[in-house]
């Protein structure tokens, strides 16, 4: 008898932070390498996410190995520990499930083959273990705020100092004023307390080519948020309390969004505020501060003369695009978003939050007529000849595949009932001569029984029709097209076709440009481009692939998104 083949193995790897050893994820495989050799398994495959928290499955490595998987390219997943895999419990039950249901076992090193009670227990051990780990955490950091210390992060206008104790360590979490940040940190202050906009000192702070603050998720470039931020939450240059001489620790709590997996910020109430006071921190005097104060209440009245100031709502509750181009408009110079800078019309954010240091395209246009140009755009060129023609051809073709698969089951079904008959006529002839035998009886109800079936198969399957477009369908089509532009900005339906129109369009490139149409070239990009393309004279390729006008392929994912210009 031939040898069973070995289980193809699919060994997975990973460790959490940078503070953790990169040979963590080598000792790893090395492990499951040698486990997979004494159990006689093949290693196919070999997974490993480094620096990623296992309270997350959104891994890339992770997301290679599910998909792996589910296409039957792996018998077992092999890994050190459970919590290798996850440390979430409703992530491990469900990868549990998944893998239960495409056939994959899941192994490790240290529980062997995994079934429903391990995994309850080890992903309920793995939740207790987050758990206890972040309040241990958050006992520490609150004891290093008490104690004067930073709790972590690090503003604008300090640095780190290190200092080498007796026993020679060196100390953490002490901090120390950056003379030249400090200063740029002052003329902040005084500039808004004179009366200049938060955009307009970061315009001119990048046009000094002033380094901006490059923690978190950074630029390099002053923006106005950088320096407003947000009063209650106390973000932003003008709101950061240390510049006072007072930590303020614990103002925000961070959820991780089970749907993403990205951490969302939320306030908490003041009571719960940890603060200690830090004079050899103060940047900023008390004066100055308060004058930067109502001076920013004076601009919230003024913008906001009713009295009615709302919260922001919560990222999970995030309001929706309000208009139906909402965040798609791209500059064509620098890339940044072109937002709305007053009431109707469009501009380039960068070049006005950051100056022509960043962007120099100062063109604006109406939102209105954007919209308008796009629509008719799309309006036009989906009323072109050529795309008709390829709209009825992919409807032909939809239609002659579905009625074929229906022609082959009813010609199957009709071959099937000669072949019966036959038989019964073979068996009646056998009766007229004589040749009865007891079995016939049986036999001849079994195929009766048969007949009469597939007769039923036959009269509910009739002869498929053969394709006739309605005379009205080009017609209909033209119909609905001429609509396009009331259809979208409709308010029953503008929410989903804004959303649908996102599905099709990654962006739209505002190109500024003197000698066009209101002063700006629009090209889109995305899957519809493509589409659109077909309507061009030589369209020969399919939509996801086809290249328009501007020749210009931009990258996204599993295809390449078209460029069309309008």
């Amino acid at each position: 008898m031939p040898a069973t083949a070995p289980l193809r193995a699919a060994i997975y790897a990973r460790y959490s932070t940078d503070k953790q050893k990169e040979t963590s994820v080598e000792d790893q495989l090395r492990l499951c390498r040698r486990h997979c050799d004494q159990k006689g398994w093949q290693v196919s495959e070999v997974f490993a996410d480094r620096g990623i928290s296992g309270t997350t499955s959104q891994r890339p490595d992770y997301l290679r190995l599910l998909q792996a998987a589910e296409r039957g390219e792996v018998d077992i997943i092999v890994a050190e520990s459970l919590n290798r895999l996850s440390r979430d419990q409703a992530d491990t039950a469900s990868l549990f499930k998944r893998m239960s249901f495409f056939g994959v076992r899941l192994h490790t090193v240290a529980d062997q083959d995994l079934d429903e009670l391990k995994v309850g227990v080890g992903g309920l051990v793995s939740a207790l273990y987050i758990k206890d780990i972040a309040q241990k955490t958050r006992r520490g950091l609150e004891g290093r705020v008490v104690a004067g210390k930073s709790a972590g992060g690090l503003s604008y206008g300090y640095r780190v100092k290190r200092e080498i104790r007796a026993d020679g360590t060196a100390t953490t979490g002490d901090l120390t004023i950056d003379p030249s940040e400090a200063e740029v940190v002052n003329r902040i202050f005084q500039e808004y307390a004179a009366g200049q906009s938060a955009r307009a000192i970061a315009t001119a702070l990048n046009a000094e080519r002033i380094a901006a603050p490059q923690s978190g998720k950074g630029t390099g470039t002053w923006n106005p948020s950088t320096i407003s931020g947000n009063v209650k939450r106390g973000t932003g240059i003008l709101n950061n309390e240390l510049y006072t001489g007072l930590r303020v620790w614990n103002r925000l709590t961070y959820d991780r969004n089970p749907d993403t997996g990205k951490r969302q910020s939320r306030q908490n109430p003041p009571s719960e505020w940890k603060t200690k006071t830090v004079p050899d921190l103060r940047i900023v005097d008390d004066a100055l501060w308060s004058r930067v104060k109502a001076r920013q209440d004076h601009v919230r009245q003024a913008m906001n003369p009713a009295g009615i100031l709302t919260d922001r709502p919560r990222p999970e509750r995030a309001r929706r695009p309000t208009y139906l181009l909402s965040g798609l408009l791209r500059c064509g110079c620098c890339g940044a978003s072109y937002t709305l800078i007053n009431k109707t019309r469009y501009g380039c954010a960068a070049a006005r939050n950051k100056g022509a240091a960043i962007c120099s395209n100062r063109a604006t246009i109406e939102r209105e007529v954007v919209e308008d140009r796009v629509l008719s755009g799309l309006k036009h060129r989906l009323l072109s000849p050529e795309l008709l023609g390829h709209f009825t051809e992919e409807y032909r073709k939809a239609f002659n595949a579905s009625a074929a698969g229906a022609a082959q089951d009813r010609q199957k079904a009709a071959n099937a009932l000669t072949l019966i008959e036959t038989k019964i006529a073979g068996i009646l002839k056998a009766i007229e001569d004589g040749m009865y035998h007891a079995s016939m009886k049986a036999k001849m109800s079994e195929l009766e029984a048969e007949q009469s079936r597939l007769q039923s198969v036959l009269a509910e399957s009739p002869e498929p029709p053969a394709l006739r477009l309605h005379p009205s369908l080009s017609a209909r089509y033209r119909e609905l097209i001429e609509d396009l532009a009331r259809s979208l900005n409709a308010p029953e339906v503008k929410r989903e076709a804004s959303e649908a129109l996102r599905g099709l369009i990654s962006e739209v490139l505002m190109v500024p440009d003197a000698a066009a149409r209101n002063g700006h070239a629009i090209e889109l990009v995305g899957e519809l481009a493509g589409i659109l393309s077909l309507g061009g004279l030589n369209a020969t390729k399919p939509p996801r692939f086809a290249r328009a006008v501007s020749e210009t392929m931009v990258a996204g994912v599993g295809f390449e998104p078209t460029t069309f210009r309008l």
